[in-house]
Parts: C-alpha cells; sequence; structure tokens
C-alpha cells in the first residue's frame, strides 16, 4: 500500500496538486499510510485498506485527465513492482542457495508479486472509491461521466457487498474475475510454469 499511495502523491505533484506533499504524505514511510480502521478490517476480516493519499483536482493542470493519470499511477506502481519482484525471484532461481534459505527467499518473493498483482488488478475495478473508476470517469464523454459519478455513493456498498458474498457463499465473485490475469501474470514474472 506504501507504494500505492506514494505513487498517487507524486503522480498528483508532478500534475500541479501539491497536497499530499504540504500534508507529508508524499513518503515511503509505511506509518503515514496506515488507516486504522483498514488495518483492524484486514486483521479481523482478512480485507483493509491504507489511508488515500490527499488529491485535490482543482489544482490539476488538466483535472479529467490528470485524475485519470493520477488514479492509474497507483496500480501500475503494484505492477511495476510486481515485475521486479518476479526479476529477483528469477535472477535468485540461478544462485545456488540452501535450501531452508532459498525456500523462506522464493516464498516471500512470489508473495510479494501476488500482493502486488492482486492490489493492481482489484484497483482497476471501475467501482468507486477504487481508481478504476475514476480512470472509467475520465474516458467516459462528459455527460455519462456526470451521470457515473452520481452513482459513485453506492460504491462502496457494492464493494463491501461483493467481498462478503465472496466470504458467506465460498464463491468469490472477485477471485473469478481477477483470478485468471494475477496467475495469468505471477507465472510470467516468476517464470514458473
Amino acid at each position: 500500500m506504501t507504494i500505492h499511495e506514494f505513487f498517487h502523491g507524486w503522480t498528483a505533484n508532478r500534475c500541479g496538486d501539491p497536497t499530499a506533499r504540504l500534508q507529508g504524505r508524499l513518503t515511503l514511510n509505511p506509518l503515514a499510510h496506515i488507516d486504522i480502521m483498514g488495518a483492524l478490517c484486514f486483521v479481523f476480516a482478512g480485507f483493509g485498506w491504507g489511508k488515500p493519499v490527499p488529491i485535490n483536482p482543482n489544482n490539476f493542470r488538466t483535472p479529467r485527465r490528470d485524475n485519470m493519470i493520477v488514479s492509474f499511477a497507483g496500480p501500475a506502481s503494484n505492477f511495476i513492482s510486481a515485475f521486479l519482484f518476479g526479476m529477483v525471484f528469477q535472477l535468485l532461481r540461478n544462485i545456488p542457495l540452501p535450501s531452508n534459505l532459498s525456500t523462506m527467499i522464493f516464498n516471500l518473493l512470489i508473495t510479494m508479486i501476488v500482493v502486488n498483482l492482486s492490489l493492481a488488478f482489484f484497483n482497476m475495478i471501475p467501482i468507486f472509491p477504487l481508481d478504476g473508476s475514476h480512470i472509467l470517469e475520465g474516458l467516459l464523454p462528459y455527460r455519462l461521466s456526470v451521470r457515473y459519478k452520481e452513482i459513485e455513493r453506492y460504491g462502496p456498498f457494492i464493494l463491501l457487498g461483493l467481498i462478503v458474498m465472496g466470504n458467506f457463499t465460498g464463491v468469490s465473485i472477485l477471485s473469478l474475475v481477477l483470478g485468471p490475469p494475477i496467475k495469468y501474470f505471477l507465472k510470467l514474472f516468476s517464470g514458473l510454469s
């Protein structure tokens, strides 16, 4: 979450919005990005969230375009992180290491790839408050984007419903949708078949 939120703030700053920087949120310190309620939900319910970096689209030079770019920066940073962890994984596979150490390192690297791919693809879902909703809003013609924005208040409930429904029914729609691209890129980045 730290890298994801940092790149939202960094990109917003580059697009003309200094809000995150002025509030001390343009940092890689994970403590600055922890949301207490999100952390508690993660511990007790298996899902959580970080504290979103504050962004003021009124400061952007080109608000619709820049909001899309800033929204895309978070998932892109997760995707790039997954790729980099995959490169490290593939490099270390060719180096002889003690088996107990290599197992621990490889499991950690695979976990980091999966976590970052999961964050990247999950955040691209076009349901508010996820990044994908802001990207879709910017891609829609203006009249449709206004109508889309009107229903964003229902987004958190839809998202929560999808998460809870998967926990109660044992059939996770999110896993069905996100699982295939995550598995594909895990194999691609790690070199595992």
